[in-house]
This record gives C-alpha cells, sequence and structure tokens, in this order.
C-alpha cells in the first residue's frame, strides 16, 4: 500500500519552480482584475471575493502538484568524492584552537 505513494514523484527543479510561480501570480492577477471589475460593474464585492478564491484555487491545483512540465531541467550532481581512510577526515573547525578571552 505505501509502496503506491513511493512511486509519485515529489521534486521539481528550478525551472520548474519559477515557472510555477509565475503562472501562480499571473492566475491571482488575472483573477483579482476580473473579479474587481466584475464587482465594480455588478455593485457587489462578494462576487470579486468568490472570483478571487476561484483563482486562488484552480491556481493551487495548477501549481502544487509536481506536474512534469515542472521537471524538465533536472540538474546534474558532481559525483560522491570518495572518502580517505585515516585520521586525517577531521572537519577545518576542529583543528584550530579554540581563542580564550580574557
Amino acid at each position: 500500500m505505501l509502496s503506491v505513494f513511493k512511486s509519485i514523484p515529489t521534486h521539481m527543479d528550478y525551472k520548474g519552480q519559477k515557472l510555477a510561480e509565475q503562472i501562480f501570480q499571473g492566475i491571482i492577477l488575472v483573477s483579482a482584475v476580473i473579479g474587481f471589475i466584475y464587482g465594480l460593474v455588478i455593485e457587489q464585492f462578494g462576487w470579486t471575493v468568490y472570483i478571487v478564491l476561484t483563482g486562488f484555487a484552480v491556481s493551487c491545483v495548477l501549481t502544487l502538484p509536481p506536474w512534469p512540465m515542472y521537471r524538465k531541467s533536472p540538474l546534474s550532481w558532481q559525483p560522491a568524492l570518495p572518502e580517505s581512510s585515516g585520521e586525517t577526515s577531521q572537519k577545518p573547525q576542529e583543528s584550530i584552537k579554540k581563542k580564550k578571552h580574557k
């Protein structure tokens, strides 16, 4: 049962994040302008709120899941460096003596 959830991709690359942010902001902006104009014409502020909330819901459905269009440019990571066996694998901060304050 849990293997089904593990097979769902959960990552998004950097270009995909930028695209998702642009889509989200565009949908919110367009729905706010449409909602404001429609609410102004019919003189009902409630319709403005409904239209903006609908735009928010649509933008969430389009941008929150990691759709394949957001995973087109994966990063190529450098290979891991092999660890050397020995005592010289200390961190650089551990080899520096701490100064005592007077």
